[in-house]
């Protein structure tokens, strides 16, 4: 594993903070199915997103691809973004929060 993977894996270990099986069961829900954009009625990229979340996290270090590795710093970015974003107020039933859990991470953790 060279530097820049050992980086991925940190910061997708340290911003993904929901466990694998609170992911599946969320990605069950109403609410996560219905965030996120969706095109033509097809699953959303962030649920689809968390789909394959689900796997890494089930992963060992050493099974993961370069793709994995790819994916990982997509999702990074993707929360440290909408995290920039976090609106006033509670924020418990908002689509900003489902969005971000489809993604793996509880901003409420």
């Amino acid at each position: 594993m060279d530097s820049k993977q050992q980086e991925t894996w940190d910061d997708f270990r340290e911003l993904v903070n929901m466990s694998p099986g609170e992911l599946e069961k969320w990605l069950a829900s109403d609410e996560s199915q219905s965030a996120g954009q969706h095109k033509d009625g097809a699953e959303s990229t962030g649920h689809a997103s968390g789909r394959r979340i689900v796997g890494l996290l089930r992963s060992k270090k050493g099974d993961l691809s370069e793709d994995d590795y790819q994916h990982m710093r997509k999702v990074v970015g993707y929360i440290r973004r909408h995290l920039a974003q976090r609106p006033s107020g509670d924020v418990r039933d908002t689509k900003w929060r489902h969005s971000l859990m489809n993604w793996g991470h509880d901003p409420l953790a």
